[in-house]
């Protein structure tokens, strides 16, 4: 894939300006409120590193480890659980964090977790809305931004094991 042209989608610069608009808006979301940050392994980790800087209540970040893609471009349909909340959250307001909701039907599993766990709310939070690919009625809380239905990498989305790392987000060229 290397010797292919990135196209540039979202510029670090907009990832960043987005990013610090949506901790404000959080922030007075959850003001007064027990803020728990769910961030979904391992894609969403960059973006929840970023955001929780910008997020200006006292907040509590946890990870938990699903899986529904392996080394496809499209996701299985079955999500599997590999490490769950290493916390109790009961009472807690809890944000899920996640790089992308396309089928919505990870995001969907883990807000079911989530409420099963007796959190006070859950809400959702994506760095990338993909609408057009959507098998679950789910409309992610908060959102940077959404895309058309492009397979897309960097800022924390991968293609195989490799890109996360890439501060903005691109896709590859067409011939």
């Amino acid at each position: 894939m290397e010797e292919k042209k990135r196209n540039i989608l979202i510029s670090e610069e907009k990832i960043r300006e987005r990013i610090a608009e949506l901790g404000k808006e959080i922030s007075k979301d959850y003001e007064g409120k027990k803020l728990y940050v769910l961030s979904l392994l391992r894609g969403s980790f960059i973006f929840t590193a970023d955001l929780v800087r910008f997020i200006n209540v006292p907040t509590k970040i946890g990870f938990m480890t699903t899986s529904s893609y392996g080394h496809s471009e499209t996701s299985s349909g079955n999500v599997k659980v590999v490490n769950d909340i290493p916390d109790d959250i009961e009472g807690y307001d809890v944000l899920v964090v996640d790089d992308i909701v396309d089928s919505g039907i990870t995001m969907d599993f883990v807000i079911k977790h989530v409420k099963s766990l007796k959190a006070a709310s859950v809400k959702s939070c994506v760095l990338l809305d993909k609408p057009e690919r959507r098998k679950i009625d789910i409309k992610p809380d908060y959102c940077c931004f959404e895309i058309p239905d492009v397979f897309v990498v960097g800022y924390g989305l991968n293609y195989g094991d490799y890109y996360r790392n890439v501060p903005y987000v691109f896709n590859w060229e067409t011939e």
